[in-house]
């Protein structure tokens, strides 16, 4: 019954015996359960590694089973933070093929190849992109991880959103939590919304890229100097997987307006984000690259998350986030 939250049928069963029999100890639950005492200790190291067993305060040296209301808040817990990192995986491991892909088309000879276009420079990446923005008929999904938007380059959005917006054109478009720092972005968005775009925010994106009506994507070459060059991909596979891409980024961030949600653990999502890279090695700089935000907030947020929760090293942060349950193995 509870294998879905990843607890394994003996382990239940103990779980169960424990709270109706909560005076039964490891020869009596065997008998009971007709188990061999092995895997009843077995089922109750699982118990306590899923934190549903607790010291007894009656019973010196003994075990007691966590009420269910808590187990099951504990198990759900954990099984969010296993969902998000592997979210994050996933996104990381579709932005790879992305980019991977994208630098293969700049490595190879200018020639005709189906569904690839290259493009070289800012020229031809604006000349590119307005008249895909003159062609679209339907929706345009972007993602925008450079942080706050500079006043010169919104007054000069301005224009091209107004007509797309003004021809019915759904326009989504996903920033860096960080922009909500920016009162140009966030008078610019609201700007738009009360003229029918979409906008929300996400502690980290995979790439910057544009998808217009998901039948053409454009993203650079180098994420480091996205004017250098990029590529226009029409490969229906392609397509497919930056679409889905930008829908679970889309649905798991948050309107631009509503105020951060903090999960069961009192996180928002840029510590999330941050507690994630900081167990996969990241320094502050990188970190802040990520985040866009500056390497200083970068030390002051994972300091914070240390702090919390009580860690000398980055190393012992993560082992301590994974016991807690903010993080998955």
């Amino acid at each position: 019954m509870l294998t879905a939250l990843g607890l394994d049928k003996v382990s239940e069963a103990v779980y169960r015996a424990m709270l109706a029999h909560p005076q039964e100890g490891v020869r009596a639950l065997g008998a009971r359960l007709s188990l061999p005492e092995q895997q009843i200790r077995q089922a109750l190291d699982t118990l306590s590694e899923l934190a549903l067993l607790r010291p007894s305060a009656d019973r010196e040296g003994e075990l007691r089973a966590v009420s269910p209301e808590i187990g099951m808040e504990i198990l759900m817990a954990r099984q969010q933070a296993e969902l998000t990192a592997q979210q994050l995986r996933i996104e990381a491991s579709r932005a790879a093929a992305a980019q991977l892909i994208s630098e293969y088309a700049d490595l190879r000879p200018a020639g005709n190849h189906p569904g690839v276009e290259q493009l070289t420079g800012l020229d031809q990446i604006r000349d590119r992109l307005t008249l895909l923005t003159r062609e679209v008929r339907e929706e345009v999904m972007t993602f925008a991880p450079d942080g706050g938007q500079k006043p010169e380059n919104i007054e000069a959005a301005k224009p091209l959103d107004l007509d797309l917006l003004g021809r019915g054109i759904r326009m989504r478009t996903v920033y860096l939590d960080s922009v909500r720092n920016s009162p140009h972005t966030v008078e610019y968005v609201n700007w738009l919304a009360t003229h029918g775009g979409q906008v929300r925010t996400a502690p980290a994106l995979p790439t910057r890229m544009i998808v217009v009506d998901r039948t053409t994507a454009v993203i650079p070459v180098h994420s480091d100097d996205t004017a250098a060059g990029a590529v226009v991909l029409t490969g229906q596979g392609m397509l497919t997987a930056l679409c889905a891409l930008f829908e679970t980024v889309w649905a798991g961030a948050q309107p631009l307006g509503a105020a951060a949600r903090p999960d069961e653990h009192g996180l928002t999502a840029q510590e999330r984000t941050t507690l994630a890279l900081l167990a996969d090695g990241h320094t502050d700089d990188a970190i802040a690259k990520r985040l866009s935000v500056s390497p200083r907030t970068a030390r002051r947020i994972a300091t914070d998350l240390m702090e919390r929760l009580d860690a000398r090293s980055r190393f012992q942060a993560g082992v301590r986030a994974v016991r807690a349950g903010w993080l998955a193995l």
